[in-house]
């Protein structure tokens, strides 16, 4: 059976599943009935990192950067293309996956309105980075001039090298605007044509006519151009996320509400006419405005924090950042170095953030580490997936779902990495970076200060590392269940005790003779035995010949009849020392003790 098989089966069937989609690593379920779900088939199977139950009826599996690839598996699949038709109710239940879910589901929405805006360009923006890093290490090596700096005059050839990765940020809005408004379940198109409106070179020109004139609001120049009398905010939209956002925001319930309004036959044409009509002077007079200064606020917070105590800041997001990233909180902070780089042409958040990074990809190598010295096979396919996705794209995901979020030792440890990754940041100084890129290994040229960097994310990711390694991450119980499911160490899964000797005391075995007397004599025990630690379990032939009152004179806690001839004595801590006693004297008596 196939991995994608076995996931479909193990998530109640294809006719539980009412809708399918996937992130940069998990693939998302809409099912009928979430409580179908066997979670611990799932996360056995072979690929799988781990699983998330969601509120309502969602349920995520975490597969890591093969994710397309299962996700078009599981598409092909006979019985998922030929899937039985909804009923009514199940139609319905669909439609309300939006709605109530639970008492916070409003929150689980907007962070997954997020994370859908920004994961279908992750790859985009990951290879965009790395055209940064490249440009950065010319730079530093003196090949070229600071690139980022725009006064710099570059040569024509370096300049379109300079083009590769702007072609994405510069355009950025755009397509944050279709992802967004596609979420939504407006016409992506739209989304994408009404941000279109900020981003034409005429528009910014509007800035430029003689009737524009330049004014402070929020404590900020901009430049105020008059349009039939209202006046029109001009800014320079490039690379700005806030308003693509806020956009979608509302042009999805306004779709939605035309569509409604509108006859059938009819909503091909005025549907999106009508959603521009509104939306283009909306987002250009309002919602962009807002969104830029909502940005900047957010920036300038967190600048002023900076600005307060470096040493401070450098410490508190890494220590932060692993529990933003699971509720998404990062999508707006990404957002604000983003805008950042566009405003003072430097960021200052992505150098603490790399100590975070650093350190979860050191605690992942840990269980890495543990699970090729214990042969389990599952965790280390596991750990082997996440921990490349983390140095070499800096994708923290797979490492916090299919890893860390699982087995609660693991966030202690790591948080002593970010705490030593940002304490060397804090001490050595600020670094910064003048582009957007993912904290990885092949990202360390774009950052000021390399060598600082450098030492910090080392140092995040060894304490972490040697941390998960030198304490483990996993509970006895937990350790003994792994290498069960491994499957690759039956040798070494029963090994043979070595023969034990037990010494019995004379009282022990004077409490042992009052026992054996007070069960029925030898003659009336078939076999004795240690059970749980602290029992010993006897099996007598005829029960009524067993004084309870006896029993409990001679020394026992208790004693109980737990079926038909099987008998209990609490006998303490010594049980092992009382069985063999009591076996003894089953053998001494000519008896074999069974």
């Amino acid at each position: 059976m196939s991995t994608a098989q076995e996931i479909v089966q193990a998530v109640g069937g294809a006719d539980n599943i009412v809708s399918l989609s996937h992130c940069a690593t998990r693939l998302r379920f809409q099912l009928v009935d979430a409580s179908a779900v066997d979670n611990d088939n799932v996360e056995s199977i072979k690929g799988v990192m781990g699983a998330v139950p969601q509120a309502g009826e969602r349920y995520q599996v975490i597969i890591g950067g093969a994710v397309q690839s299962v996700f078009n598996d599981i598409n092909a699949l006979p019985e998922m293309t030929a899937k039985r038709p909804l009923t009514d109710e199940e139609l319905k239940a669909a439609a309300r996956s939006g709605g109530v879910r639970g008492r916070f589901a409003w929150v689980d929405s907007f962070f997954e309105f997020l994370s859908d805006s920004f994961r279908p360009i992750l790859g985009t923006l990951l290879g965009a980075s790395l055209f940064i890093t490249f440009m950065a290490l010319m730079s530093t090596l003196g090949v070229i001039g600071n690139w980022a700096d725009p006064r710099t005059e570059l040569p024509p050839s370096w300049q379109f090298m300079n083009l590769l990765w702007q072609s994405v940020f510069v355009f950025l809005p755009l397509m944050v605007a279709y992802n967004a408004t596609k979420k939504l379940g407006a016409d992506p198109w739209v989304g994408f044509s009404i941000m279109a409106l900020t981003m034409l070179p005429g528009f910014v020109a509007l800035g430029q006519s003689d009737a524009a004139f330049q004014t402070v609001i929020a404590g900020s120049e901009v430049t105020i151009v008059p349009i039939f009398g209202i006046p029109l905010t001009v800014f320079n939209y490039s690379s700005q996320v806030f308003p693509p956002l806020l956009m979608a925001a509302v042009l999805g319930p306004l779709y939605k509400l035309l569509k409604r309004v509108i006859p059938e036959n009819l909503q091909l044409i005025f549907v999106p006419f009508l959603a521009m009509l509104v939306m283009l002077p909306l987002t250009a007079f309002l919602i962009g405005p807002i969104g830029v200064y909502i940005g900047a606020w957010l920036a300038g917070a967190l600048g002023a924090i900076n600005a307060i105590s470096p040493f401070i800041f450098a410490i508190i997001v890494p220590l932060a950042y692993p529990f933003m990233v699971p509720l998404g909180l990062h999508w707006p902070l990404n957002a604000v170095m983003l805008l950042n780089i566009s405003q003072m042409g430097y960021d200052f958040i992505q150098g603490p953030m790399g100590a975070w990074n650093f350190a979860c990809f050191g605690a992942t190598a840990g269980v890495l580490y543990l699970a090729w010295r214990d042969k389990e096979v599952q965790m280390r396919q596991t750990a082997t997936g996440a921990l490349a996705a983390g140095l070499l794209g800096g994708i923290s995901e797979p490492s916090l779902y299919g890893i860390h979020l699982r087995f609660k030792r693991i966030y202690p440890r790591m948080l002593v990495g970010c705490l030593v990754g940002g304490l060397i940041l804090g001490f050595g100084g600020s670094v910064t970076t003048s582009a957007f890129v993912f904290t990885s290994l092949l990202t360390i040229p774009a950052f000021s200060n390399i060598p600082l960097y450098a030492l910090a994310i080392s140092a995040a990711f060894l304490t972490s590392m040697l941390l998960v390694i030198v304490f483990d991450y996993r509970t006895p119980e937990q350790k003994a269940a792994a290498r069960k499911a491994s499957g690759t160490i039956e040798e070494a899964a029963e090994p043979v005790a070595e023969p034990r000797v037990i010494v019995v005391s004379d009282v022990e075995q004077n409490q042992a003779k009052q026992w054996m007397a007070a069960l029925g004599g030898e003659d009336n025990v078939v076999a004795v035995e240690p059970v749980a630690e602290t029992r010993v379990r006897v099996e007598v032939k005829d029960s009524s010949l067993v004084d309870v009152e006896a029993l409990r004179r001679a020394g026992l806690a208790g004693s109980v009849e737990v079926a038909d001839g099987i008998w209990h004595l609490l006998a303490g801590l010594e049980a092992d020392h009382y069985a063999t006693a009591m076996s003894r004297r089953l053998s001494g008596a000519g008896i074999q003790p069974v």
